[in-house]
C-alpha cells in the first residue's frame, strides 16, 4: 500500500519545517529539485535515487542528503518497495554561514539514521515549536559535524548555465502563458536545439519539466494559504486539477488535496491551541 503524509511545524526556521512520512512501491518521482535540503532516513526496503545519471541505493541505516537545487529522482529498488521519513530544513538550520556540502547523497550511519527517524517522529507527533527547533538543531549539527566537508563549492558560471538561467526567468515570468523554445532561442540568439541541450545539461531536466515543477512549487504555496486544488491549478497554469494532481504527486509524492488537508489540520490545531491559551 502506498501512502505519504506531509506535516508542517514551526521549528525556528525562516519558513515552516516540512516533513514527510511515506511508503512507496510503484511510485516514481519525476526529476525535480528542492529549494531546501532534503534529509531522509530509510526505515524499510530499498530506495534508488538518481542524481544525474548515477544511481544510489539507500536502505535502513542509510541517510539520504539532497542539497538545494540538486536534480534527482526516486523510486523503489525492490519489489516490496521502501518506507522513509524525510526532513526539508532550510540550509540556515545546518550552518550559520555557507551552505554545507556533502560529497555523496548516501551516508551510511545507522546510529544517526535512527536518531533522525526518532527526531522526525517526535517533531511530527508533538509539533511543539521549541522542541522541534531543539531536536532539529541537535540532529542536523551531528550530521554536519560527521559528514559535511566544508561549504558548497559553486563552480564558475558557464555559458550553458547562463542560457538555463535566462530560460528559467522567461518561463517563470510567463508561467500562465509560457513562451515556446523558438521564441526563447530567438531572444538569446541561439537555435532551439542549443537552448534545449544547454538547459538539460545545466538543470538535469528539459524546460517543460522544470516549468511543471516550478508551477507545482507555486501551487503548494497557494494550497498552504488555503486555496482549493482547482483554484491552485488555474492560478499556476495547469490545464485542470487532474493535471496539477499528476505533477504534484510526481514531485511531492502526495495529492494536492491530501497535502492541503494536512496543512489545514495543522493550522486549525494551532488556532485551537492559541484560543485555549486566552
Amino acid at each position: 500500500m502506498e501512502q505519504a503524509t506531509w506535516t508542517r511545524v514551526d521549528a525556528g526556521q525562516e519558513a515552516p519545517l516540512n516533513l514527510m512520512t511515506a511508503r512507496f512501491v510503484e511510485h516514481v518521482f519525476a526529476p525535480h529539485a528542492h529549494e531546501e535540503f532534503s534529509i531522509g532516513a530509510c526505515t524499510e526496503g530499498v530506495e534508488v535515487i538518481r542524481v544525474g545519471a548515477t544511481p544510489y541505493y539507500a536502505g535502513p541505516g542509510d541517510i539520504v542528503v539532497i542539497e538545494p537545487g540538486e536534480t534527482h529522482t526516486g523510486a523503489a529498488a525492490v519489489p516490496e518497495g521502501f518506507a522513509y521519513r524525510v526532513l526539508y530544513p532550510q540550509w540556515t538550520s545546518l550552518a550559520e554561514s555557507g551552505v554545507p556540502h556533502f560529497p555523496a547523497p548516501i551516508i551510511r550511519d545507522p546510529q544517526l539514521a535512527t536518531q533522525i527517524q526518532h527526531a522526525h517522529e517526535l517533531i511530527t507527533r508533538w509539533r511543539d515549536p521549541l522542541e522541534a527547533e531543539s531536536r532539529l538543531s541537535w540532529v542536523l549539527t551531528k550530521l554536519v559535524r560527521r559528514h559535511a566537508v566544508g561549504t558548497k563549492d559553486f563552480r564558475p558560471v558557464r555559458a550553458g548555465d547562463r542560457v538555463a538561467l535566462a530560460t528559467k526567468d522567461r518561463l517563470a515570468d510567463r508561467m500562465l502563458d509560457p513562451p515556446g523554445l523558438q521564441e526563447i532561442a530567438a531572444e538569446l540568439g541561439l537555435s532551439r536545439f542549443q537552448v534545449l541541450r544547454a538547459f538539460r545539461d545545466a538543470v538535469g531536466m528539459p524546460p517543460y519539466a522544470w516549468l511543471s515543477q516550478y508551477r507545482v512549487t507555486r501551487a503548494r504555496t497557494l494550497l498552504e494559504a488555503g486555496h482549493r486544488p482547482a483554484q491552485a491549478a488555474a492560478l499556476t497554469g495547469f490545464a485542470d486539477q487532474a493535471h496539477l494532481t499528476r505533477w504534484f504527486r510526481r514531485v511531492f509524492g502526495v495529492t494536492p488535496g491530501a497535502f492541503r488537508n494536512s496543512v489545514q489540520d495543522i493550522t486549525a490545531s494551532g488556532r485551537r491551541g492559541l484560543a485555549g491559551d486566552t
